[in-house]
């Protein structure tokens, strides 16, 4: 038995990549069933003022026929309390590099009246999306 019964996780998703599916297939690993919330395209482009290069629901497609998933949301915000009370979870799950990050740090006050745990995983080394993307621009310029 899986130590939570419904765990959720949160992110862009765009230009998929390895460190996406080892978030995921990690967050999987420890609940019986894992949601997913893919950032909406007007919060992604709120918080870091940029488009995805994938639209929402393409996103949410693609994060949807991953093995691991049982099922996916668009998030409209990245209040997690609003998330908990629409999605109902026992644990979150987000990348170790936020650890200590004050905006993580109040989501974990916030979410302990809940007896929500706030799990960290580890993060895959060498690999993001600003990455790729200097990679890909890098590319299509040289």
């Amino acid at each position: 038995m899986k130590k939570y019964k419904r765990g959720y996780t949160q992110g862009v998703f765009d230009m998929f990549h390895v460190g996406h599916l080892n978030l995921i297939n990690h967050a999987k690993n420890q609940c019986e069933t894992l949601v997913v919330g893919v950032n909406a395209d007007k919060l992604v482009e709120s918080y870091k003022n940029k488009k995805t290069v994938i639209p929402e629901e393409e996103r949410a497609l693609i994060v949807q026929n991953i093995k691991a998933v049982d099922d996916v949301v668009i998030a409209e915000t990245l209040d997690k309390e609003i998330q908990l009370k629409k999605v109902d979870f026992d644990a979150i799950f987000i990348g170790d590099d936020w650890k200590g990050d004050s905006r993580w740090l109040q989501t974990e006050k916030d979410l302990a009246k809940y007896n929500v745990d706030v799990v960290y995983l580890p993060r895959t080394k060498g690999v993001c999306s600003t990455g790729l993307r200097k990679v890909e621009t890098n590319r299509i310029e040289g």
